[in-house]
């Protein structure tokens, strides 16, 4: 079964997450977008990469998701949540999709 690239799942989670959050001013609604999609990335990690990879790419996301609030003070909430959602779906493209066939 085709799946989607993981870059751009793992890209709607943090911004959609983020939106889903500020929007419905419900942190755990997107918190749910959030997990959601990191759930699914991971998954599509597993059957793509190894698992110590998977779990890396993974972290990655869930560091990046972490290190958007410290920097959202000095960038502003949006271009926080923009640089960081470029690094790990960066990373997922690097790492994951490019070796798609």
């Amino acid at each position: 079964m085709p799946t989607l690239p993981s870059a751009p799942i793992a890209a709607a989670g943090l911004l959609g997450g983020y939106a889903t959050a500020r929007f419905t001013k419900n942190r755990r609604l997107g918190g749910a977008v959030l997990a959601a999609a990191a759930t699914v990335t991971h998954l599509q990690w597993r059957r793509t990469t190894t698992p110590r990879t998977a779990t890396a790419l993974t972290a990655t996301y869930l560091t990046a998701f972490g290190a958007s609030h410290p920097l959202a003070k000095k960038l502003g909430a949006w271009p926080s949540v923009a640089v960081v959602t470029a690094g790990a779906a960066g990373a997922a493209w690097v790492v994951s999709d490019r070796r798609r066939k």
